[in-house]
């Protein structure tokens, strides 16, 4: 009997994970059409492309909610389940809020895969879960033609402690918390083409969960706060400066990088959604004359699961980044500044 080959998740996908081929914005014109929000509970709706949506309860509580989900983006059943749900609930962490309880949602070919697959995804998405303090005590699950998974998630936090998007300010410095250039290596592997192996690394970035850095940066004064994901970290940016009205710097040097991913792009490596987020940003960036197109493809990355960027007073940013890497993020970093200009403007200097 010939041996069975091993099952690729990824080659199950007709897409690129959260690599999504729409850019930035693109929703923005199908949001204009709906009626607006008139419940005066709702303290974070659509309005401002924020991470998760807020919902007033009483004078001292408020409710996170938030969703995602995607096709995998690895071959490992559990690592994709992991990944899933670290990005998911990634989204409370981002506006400040505590994770309290999540469900599942998934989508899976049950004439084409196995049932251990989906006991795998799971169990990942559990394991990750409980490292963030909570349970997941249920879900839905739908027969699709690839397998896809994610989380609904709600957490708490009080009215008057939100963070949002929309408050930087001219003298903010900025810090990321993880490394870009997960979606050019999650790319790389799926073709057969990560030649350096850096999708273990990229892996183990993925599946950090952003609560110590939410921790340490929910003891500071925050002044705009959002997660890096599809849009990349240009996209996300552009977010903050627009919702805050303000211009905000880029030194391509300081932002930290997976090395793999910057080898790769400059071969020509780089999945869907990360052409598309470069293709709409043109509007709104200012790259230096030096920067080349793999350069600009890389600050544009489509990441799943990728870290926080804040937008904090100038005075107490070294002393975040020193609490973010004693916490164990070794590639916190500040990577540029908030000044007054163009809202919406993001200037790209080369050093």
């Amino acid at each position: 009997m010939d041996e069975a080959k091993p099952i690729r998740l990824t080659q199950f996908a007709k897409r690129a994970g959260c690599a999504a081929k729409q850019p930035p914005g693109y929703l923005l014109p199908l949001l204009g059409m709906l009626p607006p929000i008139t419940d005066p509970n709702v303290l974070i709706g659509n309005a401002t492309s924020d991470d998760a949506a807020v919902y007033r309860i009483s004078n001292d509580l408020a409710i996170v909610l938030t969703t995602d989900f995607f096709t995998p983006i690895v071959d490992d059943p559990y690592d994709f389940g992991a990944i899933a749900a670290t990005n998911a609930i990634s989204d409370v962490y981002a506006m400040g809020g505590t994770p309290m309880t999540a469900l599942n949602l998934v989508g899976f070919p049950d004439d084409q895969l196995p049932v251990t697959v989906l006991a795998d995804i799971l169990r990942g998405a559990a394991d990750q879960a409980a490292a963030a303090g909570i349970a997941i005590v249920g879900g839905h699950t739908i027969k699709a033609a690839e397998p896809t998974f994610g989380l609904a998630v709600i957490g708490t936090i009080h009215p008057n402690k939100i963070l949002s998007n929309t408050g930087a300010k001219p003298g903010d410095l900025l810090i990321l918390t993880k490394p870009i250039g997960l979606g050019i290596i999650t790319t790389a592997a799926k073709n057969n083409e990560d030649s350096l192996g850096a999708i273990s690394e990229a892996i183990v970035q993925m599946k950090t969960l952003n609560r110590s850095a939410a921790e340490v940066l929910t003891r500071f004064e925050i002044r705009a706060l959002t997660d890096i994901t599809g849009f990349g970290l240009l996209g996300h940016l552009r977010n903050i400066t627009a919702g805050s009205h303000v211009t905000a710097h880029i030194s391509r040097k300081l932002v930290p990088t997976i090395e793999a991913a910057w080898q790769y792009v400059q071969a020509g490596i780089a999945p869907g959604g990360t052409h598309a987020n470069w293709r709409f940003l043109q509007d709104w960036v200012t790259y230096a004359p030096e920067l080349s197109k793999a350069d600009q493809l890389l600050l544009c990355d489509a990441q799943t699961s990728g870290g926080l960027l804040a937008a904090v007073p100038r005075e107490s940013a070294s002393q975040i980044v020193a609490e973010l890497r004693a916490a164990g993020l070794a590639y916190a970093a500040e990577i540029g500044w908030i000044d007054s200009g163009e809202s919406g403007r993001i200037i790209i200097h080369s050093d």
